[in-house]
């Protein structure tokens, strides 16, 4: 949008929560965002805490569109969803994907820390062994190196993965895997997410050929509409998934999932489940393996239930004008 809100306005708009985890995800049993309630709806902004203001900068972008402009027009109203395992061990793998209505396509989380190969291969085969006929793909978030990265899909080539997501950082270090996965024929496209939303261009990993698809996210892109053209300037496949969101920011990603001109991967956007609570009490979560796509408001007495203390909430707004000032930057 060409005219940002003023940071006042923002503030008073703002409600700061925190949510409960059914499960560890990224280190966390808490999920803290700050969401906003503005003329064209509800919008998220949930930077990871570790990010500072120029990057979580774009996550607020993609909050304030959401909220003072709205989202472009859909050409599908059903997204396809595929459920997400952190990295537990093979006798919870049951437990967790029974929390999902998605269990047609599985999102595996490897190269945890403090585990080992040995914990991916069964968890990966627990899932397998569960879901015969489900397609499985896996996330590394960069975990590994090249070597490390090699033995581990090697040793999960029998599993019939549908790709391998960001096992190794950097664009050249994509690139080189790529080709190496090709040449000993284990037939796992790679998919760039890191290369993709936290480089500072972020179709150069389609230029450099370094990945067969690509992962995209609302929030971290700064927006639908900013998302929705670098899919087109990229001209790679895309998978649109989210930033482990409440039900706002799973409306925002799921706007672009219904917005792209094809959609031929199941979308990461169902890690509502991975939440016991949510500011919603009619939660944005898949039936039949899907989301149908629908306004979400946030509920006044559950913002109140989960509203986070006076500290958390002076973090945030810090936080937000941090970053409304590394918009207004950008936009001078």
């Amino acid at each position: 949008m060409n005219q940002l809100p003023d940071l006042d306005e923002l503030l008073n708009a703002a409600h700061v929560v925190s949510l409960p985890m059914t499960v560890q995800f990224r280190g966390v049993r808490h999920r803290e965002a700050l969401l906003l309630e503005g003329p064209a709806g509800w919008g998220e902004f949930s930077p990871f805490l570790e990010y500072a203001a120029p990057e979580a900068a774009s996550w607020l972008r993609s909050a304030i569109e959401a909220a003072w402009e709205g989202y472009p027009e859909p050409v599908r109203s059903s997204v396809p969803v595929n459920a997400t395992l952190p990295a537990v061990g093979p006798e919870r793998v049951e437990a967790v994907l029974a929390s999902y209505d998605a269990t047609h396509t599985i999102k595996v989380k490897v190269a945890e820390k403090g585990q080992d190969l040995a914990h991916d291969v069964a968890r990966v085969a627990e899932v397998r062994r569960l879901l015969p006929d489900a397609a499985i793909r896996i996330d590394a978030n960069a975990g590994w190196d090249h070597d490390a990265a090699l033995a581990a899909l090697e040793a999960l080539a029998g599993f019939s993965l549908q790709y391998a997501e960001q096992p190794v950082a950097g664009i050249a270090g994509l690139a080189r895997l790529r080709e190496e996965v090709a040449r000993r024929g284990l037939g796992i496209p790679i998919a760039a997410d890191e290369s993709v939303r936290k480089e500072s261009d972020p179709l150069a990993v389609a230029r450099a050929g370094a990945a067969d698809l690509i992962v995209i996210k609302a929030q971290p892109l700064g927006g639908v509409r900013r998302a929705l053209q670098i899919v087109h300037d990229a001209g790679l496949p895309a998978v649109v998934s989210s930033a482990l969101d409440t039900s706002i920011g799973l409306r925002q990603g799921a706007a672009l999932a219904a917005a792209l001109p094809e959609l031929p991967y199941a979308c990461g956007l169902a890690t509502g489940s991975l939440f016991s609570s949510d500011i919603t009490a009619d939660r944005f979560v898949a039936v039949d393996g899907a989301l149908q796509l629908r306004d979400i408001a946030a509920d006044p007495e559950l913002l109140r239930r989960h509203a986070v203390g006076t500290e958390r909430l002076a973090f945030w707004c810090r936080r937000l004008a941090d970053c409304h000032g590394e918009l207004l930057g950008a936009n001078a």
